[in-house]
Formats: C-alpha cells, structure tokens, sequence
C-alpha cells in the first residue's frame, strides 16, 4: 500500500538506500553527468546515511530499503528478463543474452556495475566498466513520486540515471506488495490520446521536482532536469485521475546547476510554513521563478502565469509562511541553498530534519520559535522528540560527507506512506 497526499503529513514509511559499492566505484570523470560535487568517501556517508535511518526507526516510522525491494522483485524470473531486457541498449553486446541467475547477482550487477578486465590502464569510464555503477542511486526521491495511492514514474534527464527509473519502474510492475499500486503516469510511454512527436526533446521529468503540496495541490519544477514535454503530458494524466489534484503549478526554474531540482529551492515544513530560497521563490529580482497554473478539471490545460508561487497557492488555500534558508543573510542564503538549507523531509507537521551544516538555517529556525536539537542527542536518549503533537522541532543531521553528493534529506528518501494532513 501507498498513500501521499502531502510533504508533511505524518510520515510512516519511507523509501531509502545506503550508499554501497556504487558509490565507492565512482570515480572523478563521473562527476559533471551526476552532478557529484566530489567523490564520496564511502564509509563515512554510510555512516551519516545509518544514522539518518536510525534516527527515522526510533522516532516510530518504518523504514524500507530499496535494495531489498529490488532484490525481492528479482527473485522473480520474469522480473529478471524484464529488467534485463530494458537495459539492453546500456549493454555490452556479449552481455545481452547473459541474464544473471539470481537475485543477488542481478541486483550487485545493475546498481554496482561491471568492472571490465582490461588491465590497459584507461582513465575514462568506459576503460573501467563494462556496466557502470549507479552512485545516485541513493537520491531515492528521484525515479518516482507517489502521488495518492498510485506512482508517477520519472524520464530521468541523463544517461548515467536511465537505469534507476528502469529500477523503479521493475519494483512497482513485479514486486509482490509493490507491483499492485496503480500506476498513474510514466512519461516515456506515448499518449494513445494525444499525437506528439518527441525526436530530441524527449520527456525528462524527475522525482526531486515534484512536490505534493496538499491533495489538492501539486507543483512541478520546469528546471535543468524537467522540461516541459513531460509537464503537458504529467497535466493530461492528472487531469484523468479520478479524485487527483485540482491545480498543477508548473513553476519555471533559472536555468541554473544550483537549483537542479524544485526541491533544492523550496519543501514544506508545516502546515503553514515552507523553508525556501527566497530571490527564486519569492524575490523581485530576475532569479525569480514564475508559476504557471492549470486547472485539472477545467476544459482547457493551457497553464495560466499566476505570479510566484507562494502567491499561486495562496489563492487555493494554502498560505505558506516562507522560512528563508540561510535566514536575512544574502551570503548565507546562497552558501546555504547550495548545502541544502532549503531541502527538509518532514516526518509530521512541524517536525522536520535538516543538514547540520546548514547552521544560519537553523538559527533563523530557533529564532522564529523552533527547537533545534541534534539528531544524535534523540539517539543517545539525551532528547525526546515525538511525532504526535511535537510542536516545532528541527533535527538536525550529521552531513560532512553525504551532502557532497548535492542533496538533502528531502532527495535522500522517498515516502510511501503519510497520514493526510489535518
């Protein structure tokens, strides 16, 4: 089962994955077409990304593990042929008739990689793998957004993360509890009801640009990794869903690598309140992000400029107070953008996590009447924190390594279940 109506209704299961070999594979060339500030040191974002998981587990929510799921999803023959045969364009002629044999093969082959065994010395990606490995992999926002009780899939923007969606698309087609969610849109299967022609503006849409405001709200990022093919036809699916969204507000991104997602400029941390970067969300500079709305039930899908998108949702009943990232500080504001500051997961209404880095973020946080506590404190018992009736508590996440990989907790998870906001 899945049900999101909302980025702050209680979370009770959330979708992850431990940076494993993948990671530790990575090597410098592959870090422009993943957007990888650096090479992770391995072991250490493992053990910031653990603590994350444990901090979620204690505070009562379950959380599920994307490899396992992949691996139960493979124990099935038919899954395995499936999988393999979505990928053969990634693979090496020899390896095209060369299906794994089992699960635990499979899934060590299609998330680490395949070494090559040439010894030649190549420096370039295709010297060291035969299949290279997927680092991003742990970003599990990404290649899908559940969306009510059914999932949208994503068309990730680059070649190095095609295969994550083909992962997603495997878990919610062939997964024993999974593999029954209704799926409500995936932008790379043509419209029967609608003549297009992709050629080279293929559809990219991806998890980290949608946000589900309310049930009645959606808002999608047309950015560096979602355009607008994938909008009109994501609008055209909405628009057929019984019980689904009112409004889409398609907000228009600067084309800049700083906001590569929606997510990295604005998510919810209450039922009233938003942490965000100002000059794109609500600014009167020219960074400002203009918001388009469509109306999903209407009979036209033109989106329609409704101004910024604070002042777009305003007008459908959710006023969101915005929190700036980095606080009044317009240096600290970037710095802070840039590290995440803007990006929370909330595991209910007014409970939120954020990266530790981010310290003007939290200040500004603590001074508009939040506690602000280490997540380690709540491990260690020295803090309790509930997710029932809380009040407004920000914890705050180890991230010296994991946040060198461009993403914050908002990117790093992906929930299956939230209660619907009250």
């Amino acid at each position: 089962m899945v049900h999101v109506t909302s980025e702050i209704g209680r979370l009770r299961r959330v979708l992850v994955h431990e940076p494993g070999v993948e990671v530790d594979r990575m090597v410098p060339p592959m870090m422009e077409e993943l957007l990888f500030d650096d090479i992770l040191f391995g072991e250490r974002a493992r053990d910031e990304h653990g603590r994350f998981r444990r901090l979620l587990q204690v505070l009562g929510i379950e959380v599920v593990e994307a490899a396992d799921l992949l691996r139960e999803t493979l124990a099935e023959p038919e899954a395995r042929e499936w999988l393999w045969r979505m990928m053969l364009p990634q693979l090496p002629p020899d390896l095209r008739h060369s299906i794994p044999a089992d699960a635990d093969e499979m899934l060590a082959t299609v998330v680490g990689g395949l070494l090559t065994d040439d010894e030649g010395g190549g420096i370039e990606v295709q010297d060291l793998f035969r299949l290279a490995p997927l680092p991003n992999w742990c970003f599990q926002r990404d290649p899908q957004v559940v969306l009510g009780g059914g999932v949208v899939f994503s068309a990730m923007a680059t070649p190095a993360r095609w295969r994550e969606g083909l992962l997603a698309r495997a878990i919610f087609r062939f997964h024993p509890e999974l593999g029954s969610t209704p799926v409500i849109h995936d932008p790379m299967r043509p419209d029967p009801d609608y003549e297009q022609f992709f050629g080279y503006h293929r559809p990219r849409l991806e998890g980290g640009d949608m946000l589900v405001l309310s049930p009645e709200i959606v808002a999608i990022g047309i950015s560096e990794r979602s355009n607008t093919v994938a909008v009109d036809s994501l609008a055209r699916a909405l628009a057929r869903l019984d019980g689904g969204p009112r409004w889409l507000e398609v907000v228009h991104l600067p084309k800049r690598r700083a906001y590569m997602h929606l997510d990295t400029v604005i998510t919810p941390a209450d039922r009233d309140a938003a942490l965000a970067f100002p000059p794109v969300i609500c600014g009167a500079g020219p960074q400002l992000a203009e918001t388009y709305e469509v109306d999903l039930q209407g009979e036209d899908l033109t989106p329609r400029h409704s101004g910024c998108l604070l002042d777009a949702i305003r007008k459908r009943g959710l006023d969101l107070e915005l929190i700036p990232c980095g606080g009044d500080n317009p240096v600290a504001q970037q710095r802070e953008q840039w590290t995440d500051g803007a990006n929370t997961l909330a595991l209910a209404p007014g409970v939120i996590t954020l990266y530790d880095r981010n310290v003007a973020t939290a200040d500004e946080l603590s001074r508009r009447g939040w506690r602000v506590i280490a997540a380690e404190d709540v491990l260690l018992g020295r803090e309790e924190v509930s997710l029932d009736g809380a009040g407004k508590t920000c914890l705050l996440l180890a991230s010296n390594e994991i946040s060198r990989a461009r993403g914050g907790p908002h990117c790093l998870s992906h929930p299956l279940e939230r209660d619907d906001p009250t």
